[in-house]
């Protein structure tokens, strides 16, 4: 029986790279024995999401989403909420590319990526489900966060991430510490209840968050949970202390952060921070607002991996 993968990509990601590498692709997924097709995202929302869903309905076989981390997210988007959803695979074509780099896919190089599919080796991974209410929820295969240092994690540009490395997070830090706010909030995880105020909560899938591997050590992709860091209230001086420490992996046993590993998060606003909008960020894109529940999708989607531990 003929296997069929739908190429989805986003003709602008990646400085337009993507349309001069799509028949090299497709000739790499015909020889790794798929019938192959492609469709080019457009301008309209939710135009990769829609299309991933569309063909995973019509029954085929793979999914490959070609892009930077928000067209990825858009693709598991239109799979996860399928009880079996086909399997799925990932061509990097943004500027940080964490998920690509979290499953060892080259990143500089959209035909190499896609031979990794040839090589066959997968992992049912875990996808991170966000509930906003009875009729709202979102999917994420990377990070979600709230808190007013959550622009941190995603508003360094690329290009003075590449000149400067971690030194530019603590630039953008140093920048951004006189307009931060704390929220007063209650979080009920797995080992227990934080309730006070906060600067920020990371939820990880992965290793790799802002293109650095160190910020959630202990991640893995399939152990069906998340990775919780809490930043507590500090004054300035501790808080530009506390990220230089967190690029370098060497955070999470300082006082002024919780680290932890949970199954499930229910973030409240509490006190006077519950009249707040407190936007939570999905994979780089706002989601949603508190209050929001977190739960994770055990080994739901089948991805094509390069050169990982899992």
């Amino acid at each position: 029986m003929t296997r069929r993968a739908r190429l989805i990509y986003n003709p602008v990601s990646g400085h337009e790279q993507m349309p001069k590498t799509v028949a090299d692709t497709l000739a790499v997924l015909e020889k790794a024995g798929y019938e192959a097709s492609t469709f080019r995202t457009t301008p309209k929302q939710n135009s990769a999401r829609d299309e991933a869903t569309r063909v995973a309905q019509a029954g085929f076989d793979l999914v490959v989403a070609a892009g930077g981390d928000g067209t990825i997210n858009e693709v598991v988007n239109g799979l996860a909420f399928i009880d079996n959803p086909p399997k799925m695979a990932i061509i990097p074509a943004g500027t940080t590319n964490d998920f690509a780099r979290a499953l060892g896919i080259p990143r500089d190089d959209p035909v190499a990526a896609a031979k990794v599919i040839r090589k066959g080796h997968t992992v049912k991974m875990d996808v991170g489900k966000a509930i906003f209410g009875p009729d709202k929820s979102s999917y994420f295969i990377n990070i979600a966060a709230g808190g007013s240092l959550t622009e941190l994690t995603y508003g360094v540009p690329s290009d003075i991430k590449s000149a400067f490395g971690y030194a530019a997070y603590l630039i953008k830090g140093a920048e951004m510490l006189p307009h931060l706010t704390e929220n007063e909030m209650r979080l009920t995880y797995d080992d227990g209840v934080y309730e006070g105020q906060l600067s920020m909560f990371l939820l990880g899938m992965t290793n790799s968050i802002g293109g650095f591997e160190q910020i959630m050590p202990d991640a893995e992709l399939s152990d069906g949970k998340f990775q919780l860091i809490v930043v507590k209230p500090a004054d300035p001086l501790n808080l530009l202390r506390l990220m230089a420490l967190a690029l370098n992996g060497r955070h999470v046993e300082d006082p002024n952060i919780i680290y932890t590993k949970t199954t499930s998060l229910k973030v409240e606003l509490i006190g006077k921070s519950q009249h707040d909008e407190l936007p939570v960020n999905l994979d780089g894109e706002i989601g949603g607002y508190c209050p929001v529940t977190f739960k994770n999708e055990h080994r739901h989607i089948e991805f094509f991996v390069g050169g990982i531990k899992h």
